[in-house]
């Protein structure tokens, strides 16, 4: 019943970029340099591009606030400057909680909620009037309030915080809650007591709160509530098992062979200077994972040695597959054991897709209608080898795709003599510009920097901003860590360290009560300290973000870091995410922001990549870090066909580990002689056209998104389609300045943003299209979704814009 709100890290599915040019970027800050000489987009051949769109000045302080903004994360002398404050003065604790101002007040924090929640519990025990029963949905809320304040934040914090004593102590106040919520979740008089209510006193409650008593309800059949006591102990124990053996695997995978050595002469067609970081007396050991070997691939000549390294590079350690196949195992279990017939059918209740048929009937039609284009892609790369290798019996082999992905992308005609020369155009503080003013110009809401608190945060680097509505004023806090540094995790991901929702006045009463002199309010108290605001309804908990990205610097230079393209769509993509969190500001944390259907948490972030494309979007921002010049779009332009080439190939991809998520979470994993590895080569050969991996490889080692989504991986494909259609239907595709349009936003904001998961994500859908035939979801409503995506195929091709360029 009680979960947590710990997102899945998502990892932008082009992340290794394609290159014009033979070799692998590598440092984002070393783009084209303004002088000499500047290369001049209109002596390349490209139009002048248009004025930037002029920034609303009616809010006052609104452009010192955006000028602060871009000098933060551009400017690192202005940041020295500016965040001076945050090195003096008392501790402020961590998020500002004023429990966390050292390890020890982890235990404090666990200790102080947990106490907090075992009163809840008795309270909700001894109810027996019908004005109690009234309030069972928002204690057993608040419940899963006091439960998740610790667990999601403490899972942030074990895995960036810098300080192995914090980590530890965070560890322990995580587990600490979890195993209590296990504990919980199967306490049958919790569940009896929301029965009683919903049959004594749902009548009086509103649609919101009618919503979140059904998710209660079906969360608590879901943990083995109605089974005997010694099934329900094994449901816990197996809970438990399945969130160290998940953690294990995603944190510990590894490959068999960390290392491969070669001749240097061997890797010729790399990068040299990557080369000669890996070389010792004229040997180079290579890692065969992260972006060397990647490298490596798109550009090595000699196809031996792409072969041992593409073969290294998808094999995961023997350790590996033992916790994937414990985890899977004990997930078909645990389903078992919930009477359910599978994990899939067990997870995928909730969702939008309701069953596994209706998730393998969408991914099947999707993978038959992108089977003509990745056969073209597939030619495209055959033709090329042939042509290479001067063999017109050349078959195209595994190893082969990187390298004449490359090969055919460099053969394009281009302008661009540089592929960074974009990038001259994205510095990190003009995109978190842009992205700001396209916030206010769709939703009213902007980004207003804030000097950080001694101790507020977990590393120098982090950048807070304060989210400002026009109408609610403070409503979010966001803090950006943004830039790259040693040991930091190089995948992007938003991060929910606390949910909104209205803090009762019963709350406020009892902080008031115990007087707890850390606090300066009973408010502040009922918070641990963290943001909240007033409202003319109450008091409101504030969502708390954090944003992890990996923009490289150069230590000691005065430049910005400059992002490619690719980083600027990743960058819009959490920040869907992001708006998704502070817009859908809701009574209930159960069913705040992103916490909604899975198969519907991708929507809003998939979205903002049809904005970081359009051409009047980019107007906002998009200007040479130096000179000021408008990116002409163009530029954008010949990049997106680049991209778009080989998409046929990513989709694919996409596909196959959509069926693998399914058939791993299917009631195969019960059968002893189950085998991920042939699972997924099995699926290769079935549904792909590309050539399948070789005999010996286990990739799904690797496929870390198996713990975090559990059967709704085709979430991302699925969302594709629905974020195509809104981008047409609500926005225009960006025509006559739909991208930037108030009225559209607002659309999209009030039937989708500001619901969170408080609405059938269906009916969101129906609002927002104002098409009547999804409404009421089911297999139906799955269909037309996939005719949508078909539909959108078939006009790419009949418009010539599939892999032809």
């Amino acid at each position: 019943m009680f979960k947590s709100a710990i997102p899945r890290p998502w990892i932008y599915s082009r992340c290794i970029s394609r290159q014009l040019p033979p070799r692998i970027r590598r440092n984002h800050i070393q783009a084209v340099p303004p002088t000499p000489p500047l290369e001049d987009p209109v002596v390349l051949g490209f139009k002048p591009a248009r004025g930037q769109v002029v920034l609303d000045p009616t809010t006052p302080g609104s452009q010192h606030d955006d000028k602060t903004l871009g000098q933060i994360f551009d400017s690192p002398g202005f940041w020295r400057d500016y965040s001076q404050s945050s090195k003096s003065g008392s501790h402020a604790g961590l998020f500002q909680n004023r429990y966390l101002t050292s390890p020890q007040g982890f235990e404090q924090f666990a200790n102080t909620s947990l106490e907090k929640a075992k009163r809840v519990v008795a309270k909700i025990l001894a109810a027996s009037s019908t004005e109690e029963y009234e309030h069972v949905v928002k204690d057993l809320e608040r419940l899963s309030d006091l439960l998740c304040r610790i667990i999601d934040l403490s899972d942030f914090v074990k895995a960036t915080h810098p300080d192995p004593r914090i980590n530890e102590a965070a560890t322990k106040a995580y587990a600490m809650m979890y195993e209590y919520m296990n504990v919980l979740n199967t306490t049958t008089g919790l569940a009896r007591q929301l029965d009683i209510a919903i049959q004594t006193a749902g009548s009086a409650w509103g649609e919101e709160e009618q919503l979140v008593a059904g998710i209660l309800k079906r969360d608590f059949a879901k943990s083995a509530i109605d089974l005997p006591q010694g099934d329900k102990e094994k449901f816990v124990k197996l809970s438990q098992e399945i969130s160290q053996v998940g953690s294990d695997f995603v944190n510990y995978m590894e490959p068999a062979q960390k290392y491969l050595t070669f001749k240097s002469s061997s890797l010729y067609g790399m990068d040299p200077m990557l080369v000669k970081e890996f070389t010792r007396w004229g040997q180079v050991t290579l890692p065969t994972i992260a972006e060397p070997a990647s490298a490596a691939l798109h550009t090595v000549y000699d196809e031996n040695v792409r072969r041992q390294i593409f073969a290294a590079s998808r094999t995961s350690s023997k350790s590996s597959l033992s916790r994937l196949q414990s985890l899977m195992a004990k997930r078909a279990e645990l389903a078992k054991l919930s009477k359910f017939q599978s994990y899939a059918h067990m997870s995928l209740e909730d969702k939008m897709a309701k069953t596994p048929e209706a998730v393998n009937g969408f991914l099947q039609e999707l993978a038959k209608d992108n089977r003509h284009h990745v056969e073209s892609c597939l030619a495209d790369l055959l033709a090329a080898k042939k042509s290479y290798t001067r063999n017109p019996n050349a078959t195209l082999e595994p190893w082969d795709k990187e390298f004449y992905m490359s090969q055919v992308l460099a053969s394009v005609p281009s302008r661009l003599r540089n592929s960074d020369f974009l990038s001259s155009y994205f510095s990190l503080g003009r995109v978190m510009q842009g992205i700001s003013r396209l916030f206010t110009r769709l939703y009213g809401v902007r980004f207003v920097p804030r000097e950080n608190l001694p101790g507020e945060t977990w590393n120098s680097d982090v950048r807070t901003l304060d989210i400002i509505s026009e109408t609610d004023g403070h409503v979010a806090v966001m803090y950006c860590d943004l830039f790259a540094r040693q040991g930091k995790s190089p995948n992007p991901a938003h991060f929910t360290i606390r949910c909104s929702r209205r803090i009762r006045d019963g709350e406020i009463q009892e902080a008031a009560a115990i007087a707890n002199p850390l606090f300066e309010s009973a408010e502040q108290a009922a918070n641990d300290g963290m943001a909240f605001s007033k409202t003319s309804n109450g008091v409101m908990q504030l969502p708390i973000i954090a944003l992890i990205c990996n923009f490289a610097t150069t230590a000691g230079s005065k430049k910005p870091s400059l992002l490619s393209f690719n980083e600027v769509t990743t960058l819009f993509h959490e920040m869907g995410h992001a708006i998704h969190s502070i817009l859908g500001r809701t009574n209930f944390q159960e069913v705040s922001g992103t916490r909604c259907a899975t198969d519907f948490a991708e929507l809003p972030s998939i979205i903002m990549e049809h904005f970081a494309a359009d051409p009047l979007v980019l107007t906002l921002f998009a200007s040479h870090y130096e000179t000021d010049q408008p990116l002409p779009y163009e530029m954008v332009a010949e990049k997106l066909a680049l991209d778009k080439k080989f998409e046929g190939v990513d989709t694919e991809n996409q596909l196959i580990l959509s069926l693998l998520d399914q058939a791993c979470h299917s009631s195969l994993p019960l059968n002893p002689s189950f085998n991920t590895t042939e699972t997924y080569h099995s699926l290769q050969r079935q549904h792909g056209a590309m050539p399948p991996d070789p005999a010996g490889t286990s990739w799904q080692g690797f496929f870390g998104h198996l713990f975090g989504y559990g059967g709704s991986y085709y979430s991302y494909l699925f969302d594709r389609v629905l974020a195509e259609r809104i981008w047409q239907k609500v926005f225009q595709g960006g025509r006559d300045g739909g991208g930037l349009a108030r009225g559209n936003g607002e659309r999209f904001k009030d039937e989708v943003l500001k619901w969170g998961g408080a609405r059938d994500p269906w009916k969101c859908l129906a609002g927002v299209l104002r098409d009547e035939r999804v409404e009421s979801g089911g297999k139906e409503a799955m269909q037309v979704v996939g005719s949508w995506g078909i539909e959108r195929r078939r006009k790419d091709r009949l418009e010539g814009r599939g892999s032809k360029l």
